[in-house]
């Protein structure tokens, strides 16, 4: 794939799947501003590459600040790719309703506040995308994953109505959803897990790139499980 030319978002570029996405746009050419939560730059410094810390994307004032600042650094934005997020297993017998609110910002506000921002931006050129990440749990929860599965579940409804709505405008509007990243903290927390048969973050990071390529003009609404052999 070639995506040079490119100006794409990436937001939660700090953590992990993040990252791993950068370095595969960049790979591919991409000219890319990430934002994240964090102050300081993490990970792998890529040249053709912008850093934006220090933004709460659950604040809408925020995001559309963050958005105007990389539309003026680079000229315009191409693409959109919503990484922020977070996770919490919390059973309801055993938890609090700020659980809830807080997977709610994390994962859907987030998405929401960086999409109406960046929209403006997408809008003046032919070809604009968007790709969300949700997750396979939203699909059939288990015990303890309510609150997340809940803030997922908008993500993939956002990303369906989004698609509907943006369809005559040249803009596409997808979503993977992972089952589990293979990720140093996913690690720690299941030590007797079977490792290969999770995603790895370069699998998930290489559907996202596809996604935002010109070859997947013809996809828009999707929900794309990214399963790995879980």
């Amino acid at each position: 794939m070639d995506l040079s030319g490119k100006v794409l978002v990436v937001t939660g570029a700090d953590g992990a799947l993040g990252q791993a996405v950068a370095a595969t746009l960049s790979g591919y050419g991409a000219t890319l501003a990430l934002l994240s939560h964090a102050a300081a730059a993490k990970g792998e410094q890529l040249a053709a590459a912008r850093y934006y810390g220090g933004i709460d994307l659950t604040v809408e004032s925020a995001a559309h600040s963050a958005m105007e600042q990389v539309a003026r650094d680079a000229g315009r934005i191409d693409g959109l790719i919503n990484v922020a997020g977070g996770f919490r297993w919390e059973k309801m017998s055993e938890g609090t309703i700020d659980s809830w609110d807080t997977m709610y910002k994390l994962n859907l506000r987030t998405a929401v506040a960086s999409c109406q921002a960046a929209l403006p931006y997408l809008l003046r050129g032919a070809s604009g995308r968007i790709v969300n990440v949700g997750a396979m749990a939203a699909q059939k929860a288990s015990a303890g994953m309510g609150p997340y599965a809940a803030s997922k579940a908008g993500v993939a409804q956002l990303t369906e109505a989004l698609a509907d709505e943006l369809k005559d405008r040249g803009i596409t509007v997808n979503a993977i959803l992972p089952s589990t990243l293979d990720t140093p903290k996913n690690r720690l927390d299941m030590p007797q897990a079977d490792f290969k048969r999770w995603v790895t973050l370069s699998e998930a990071a290489e559907v996202i790139a596809f996604l935002v390529s010109d070859k997947a003009s013809a996809v828009t609404g999707a929900l794309i499980p990214v399963a790995g052999r879980v």
